[in-house]
């Protein structure tokens, strides 16, 4: 029995499919084919159903999976202890929200790729409450989100954090010189982000406690949208303070003193327990080393040269 066949297995059962083992394992059909076969014939029994049209585990199937996913884990967990890092070969699956992807995002890719070359980085950028649901189908190793999904069956470490403030187009909502009320604001046409997003839920419950329900209300998923939204005066909204500084100093957009503020949101980095390896501590150090909401768009070279 080798690995190969226990991955050509794993990754059929997981993906439902010979296709998609294939091209996940980056070999032919024709490959996975014959890694099962050997397994079958190996222990002298049917591994999948071969009546139904989609790859279904039989019984003796089921068994050897959970025995396969066992042992891949081990082989990965001693090739991460013991093996230097520039030769950890595995692809990793990590999910983060639109805000992420916009800042310091490209400088974690480029520290994975500069300690661990091998690894396969494979993002997925989506609203919190999609990414926790791929996390939790297996679909996703590790996911960076606001931390608004408090569950037992994902541990969590504490990434950063970001600032919001209320903005809106110069204008909208008249200079007085004087700090406006939330619920005065809450009179405004208000841009929110949905439910699915963690910071959408994270300021509805905080605006709910408030005693404030907005009777005006545009929900927009997508955080650029939502910016160009604002910058339009379709309304106010929360928006990141530090990042989007550029385009309060470019008079596009005007912050607005609100009283009680915003809370500041907190990142983490989410796991399936059972999933945890050295890699994935790894890159959740990684990702606390380099995140950083105050600026678009960072590249690892932009930062060394500032240490220049």
């Amino acid at each position: 029995m080798t690995f190969k066949q226990l991955e050509a297995l794993y990754w059929i059962a997981r993906l439902g499919g010979f296709a998609q083992a294939a091209n996940q394992l980056n070999t032919s059909q024709s490959a996975i084919s014959k890694r099962v076969h050997e397994l079958e014939q190996l222990f002298d029994t049917e591994l999948f159903d071969r009546s139904q049209r989609a790859a279904r585990l039989t019984e003796k199937g089921e068994e050897m999976f959970v025995l396969a996913r066992k042992l891949l884990e081990q082989r990965d967990a001693a090739v991460e202890q013991f093996g230097k890092p520039g030769v950890v070969e595995r692809r990793i699956r990590v999910g983060v929200t639109e805000l992420t992807a916009m800042t310091w995002l490209p400088r974690l890719v480029g520290l994975i790729q500069q300690h661990y070359p091998k690894v396969i980085l494979e993002p997925d950028v989506d609203d919190s409450l999609q990414l926790r649901d791929k996390l939790l189908a297996d679909e996703l190793d590790l996911v960076i989100v606001p931390d608004t999904f408090a569950d037992s069956r994902l541990p969590h470490k504490v990434i950063g954090q970001v600032k919001s403030a209320w903005m809106c187009k110069p204008g909208v909502v008249p200079a007085n010189g004087s700090t406006v009320r939330l619920h005065e604001l809450a009179r405004h046409r208000m841009l929110v982000q949905g439910n699915n997003s963690g910071t959408g839920r994270a300021y509805d419950a905080w605006m709910k406690e408030q005693g404030v329900q907005p009777a005006n209300v545009i929900v927009v998923s997508n955080l650029v949208a939502l910016t160009g939204l604002t910058v339009s005066g379709l309304g106010v909204s929360y928006l990141p303070r530090e990042c989007l500084q550029p385009l309060v100093a470019a008079g596009m957009l005007t912050v607005i003193d609100v009283t009680p503020a915003l809370p500041v949101v907190r990142y983490v980095a989410m796991h399936k327990g059972e999933h945890r390896s050295a890699l994935t501590s790894s890159i959740v150090m990684l990702a606390q080393e380099c995140c950083d909401f105050t600026r678009m768009f960072q590249a690892q070279a932009d930062e060394e040269s500032v240490r220049d």
